[in-house]
């Protein structure tokens, strides 16, 4: 317990100019008494604790004291910035890595280190608002997550329709979106940038030759720009809603939150009521149905017909459940 102590006042005073008694002691949840004794103990251990008197006074390590303790390598320093995502770093085979880097808090990381939360950004996205569900984890994922972390090209084998496909990939980055892990990889040698499924993946060789990455590939614009194109894709169907100003406000948490903007944007003046007339893309009649069922009666479908009257008879199956007992 007090090793742990010492190594945590060497690393405090390590990252600051010089910090006082109380500081140190509010820092490591002690007495002023006891920063003394571990000063002392410290100093008699070789390492220069020096203290100024005085009521500016502190402690602080003399001639630039940097203590070997903060070692850590390339993957721990990574695996510290993703560490607020444990259940990720689990499943990539990281949580060894994160463990060590934690234990080994660093003070200030050497110069060689201090790109590592950019190449961890560069690497791993989380993309899950608004869902809730238990990802499962895909077999392969550590062995993608390997050759993403070592720029290693991967032959990849993977399901697409009925049968399965070869390619070599040049795997860039990893994003879990809604319990569902992906990879953004480039074709080997020049070819497109493209997003998989990792849970299609039958087989994968992660032992191949190290490739060069593009220096500017962002992966949280790569994926906000195809996760778009996606959204925009499967909106093959339309449907004209009236909405209550309460149905307004509603709207994007009912669906797709651009979707609902884009839409409402191009709405027209509000009636004397304050109700507005919108046209919206859906994934189909069925989906939309489930949508909007959410706005309950602040919201008045009139075009298609027919969703019109699957709404019509909810509302009649609703008012019969709702009914008062007759002679209540």
């Amino acid at each position: 317990m007090r090793a742990a102590r010492l190594i945590k006042m060497v690393l405090l005073l390590q990252s600051r100019p010089s910090m006082t008694a109380a500081e140190l002691a509010r820092e490591l949840e002690v007495s002023e008494r006891t920063v003394t004794r571990d000063a002392q103990a410290l100093s008699e251990a070789g390492v220069p604790v020096y203290a100024d008197r005085g009521r500016a006074g502190g402690y602080r390590l003399v001639g630039g004291y940097r203590t070997r303790l903060t070692g850590l390598h390339r993957g721990e320093a990574e695996a510290l910035f993703l560490s607020g995502v444990p259940g990720a770093l689990r499943e990539m085979g990281l949580e060894d890595a994160a463990s060590a880097a934690q234990l080994k808090v660093s003070a200030a990381l050497l110069p060689s280190l201090r790109d590592a939360s950019r190449t961890a950004a560069q690497r791993f996205h989380l993309d899950a608002p608004n869902w809730f569900k238990e990802p499962k984890t895909p077999e392969l994922l550590p062995a993608v997550a390997d050759a993403v972390w070592d720029d290693r090209r991967i032959s990849a084998r993977y399901r697409r329709g009925e049968g399965e496909v070869v390619r070599e990939l040049e795997p860039y980055g990893l994003v879990l979106k809604a319990g569902v892990w992906y990879l953004c990889a480039r074709v080997a040698r020049g070819g497109s940038f493209r997003v998989y499924r990792i849970d299609r993946f039958t087989a994968v060789d992660a032992d191949g030759e190290r490739f060069e990455r593009e220096p500017d590939f962002d992966l949280p614009a790569f994926w906000e720009e195809r996760a778009e194109q996606f959204a925009r894709s499967i909106l093959r169907a339309r449907v004209v809603v009236r909405l209550s100003p309460a149905g307004v406000r509603a709207l994007p948490y009912a669906l797709d939150a651009l979707t609902a903007r884009e839409a409402l944007a191009d709405a027209g003046a509000p009636d004397e009521g304050g109700w507005v007339t919108v046209d919206l893309p859906v994934e189909s009649e069925e989906v939309a149905h489930t949508q909007l069922a959410a706005l309950g009666p602040e919201a008045e479908v009139l075009e298609p017909a027919s969703l019109r009257e699957r709404f019509a008879a909810d509302a009649a199956r609703l008012a019969r459940l709702y009914r008062p007992e007759s002679g209540a």
